[in-house]
């Protein structure tokens, strides 16, 4: 019986053991595969996003340089000091710009203009109250030598240059013709480069100042006080008043004469009339092609005739503005034809063809013997 308990018991010892060995070999396998972490860092690669091209739709790609080579990329409007020179860039291989027409007119030095590899740059230096406008560029496109303005890539900012000595923007013009048309609106072009600057509008006589309600008549510092449909009562001679936030003597602007146009725009509205459409060998006569219309339009006249590269004609081509009923102005262009000592050849058809920018117009009349 003691002989068994010994057995017994000596097999328990052994399973203990076997299970002890077991669990430590267990942890020390554990051990030996477990990855201890090392030093050296690993650069994590994640996918490549594909960067959008400058110029897309909706991004500008006008910006100003700031000092310490910071940008600024511009908006809608941008208010800087007079005085201190501008740099703009426009992003892109091949850029075009518009900036206030006048630094052409005048070639103006202070403006340069330089294409680079990946970008254009404008200077400007010792800018002025007179150079206050629109600055804008866009992408030029080029297939082979014909270049064309990407639309979609156009980017435009109105720079105001404050000065507290100019409260509009000065002009070269003392006294300008604003034509009012029944069929748009109308602007009296008195800007002011301070978009804070308070504007009022006036006319001379009856002495006055114009209501503004902000619907029929309107104020824009970019642009000036809009009328949005004029009437003959809208005629007369006007100026523009600015009061200063920081000044109480206010400034008056260039004067204005508005005048009404009967004429809307269109086609030529032409007609033609002969000095006598019977004549008989030897006598003179001449031919007028008319035409009523806006009074900035300029017309084109061009004649098909009977004799035409065998007998000498004079043309004689001119315009004149007149009045036609209270407030209403009107263009009145005319090409005369002189036919002098008249042959068998000149009878016939004579066309008188007219042409603006809207278009063209035909008109003839004949001219018979007298038998």
């Amino acid at each position: 019986m003691k002989l068994l308990l010994f057995f017994t018991l000596a097999l328990l010892w052994l399973e203990v053991q076997n299970g002890v060995c077991q669990q430590v070999k267990r942890k020390k396998e554990a051990g030996e595969n477990r990855i201890r972490p090392g030093r050296k860092r690993v650069k994590v690669r994640y996918p490549k996003v594909k960067e959008k091209e400058a110029g897309s739709k909706g991004q500008s790609i006008l910006t100003q340089v700031l000092d310490k080579g910071r940008f600024l990329r511009l908006g809608e409007s941008l208010s800087l000091n007079s005085g201190k020179t501008m740099e703009l860039r426009c992003k892109g291989t091949n850029i075009g710009w518009a900036y206030p027409s006048y630094l052409d007119t005048f070639n103006d030095n202070r403006l340069s203009i330089k294409q680079h590899e990946r970008y254009s740059q404008l200077i400007l230096t010792s800018p002025s109250a007179a150079d206050t406008g629109e600055y804008s560029c866009w992408v030029v496109l080029c297939d082979g030598e014909e270049c064309t303005k990407d639309g979609e890539s156009i980017s435009a900012t109105y720079i105001y240059f404050t000065d507290k000595d100019e409260l509009f923007v000065p002009s070269a013009i003392h006294f300008e013709i604003i034509y009012l048309r029944p069929d748009k609106p109308a602007t009296v072009p008195c800007r002011v480069t301070n978009p804070k600057i308070k504007v009022s509008l006036h006319r001379e006589v009856p002495a006055e100042e114009i209501a503004v309600d902000g619907t029929q008549i309107s104020y824009n510092p970019m642009k000036g006080f809009i009328i949005q449909n004029p009437s003959p009562e809208h005629k007369g001679a006007y100026y523009c008043k600015a009061n200063s936030t920081t000044k109480t003597t206010s400034q008056i602007s260039t004067k204005y004469q508005l005048l009404y146009v009967e004429v809307p725009s269109g086609p030529p509205f032409s007609t033609i009339e002969a000095s006598s459409n019977v004549v008989s060998g030897g006598d003179i006569f001449n031919v007028t092609c008319t035409v009523l219309g806006e009074p900035e339009m300029n017309v084109s006249f061009s004649w098909r005739y009977p004799g035409q590269g065998q007998r000498p004609v004079s043309i004689h081509d001119s315009w004149r503005l007149i009045n036609r009923g209270v407030g209403h102005t009107t263009r009145i262009s005319q090409s005369v034809m002189i036919v002098d000592d008249v042959e068998t050849i000149d009878y016939g058809k004579y066309i008188c063809t007219t042409k603006n920018k809207h278009g063209e117009t035909l008109v003839a009349t004949t001219v018979k013997s007298h038998e």
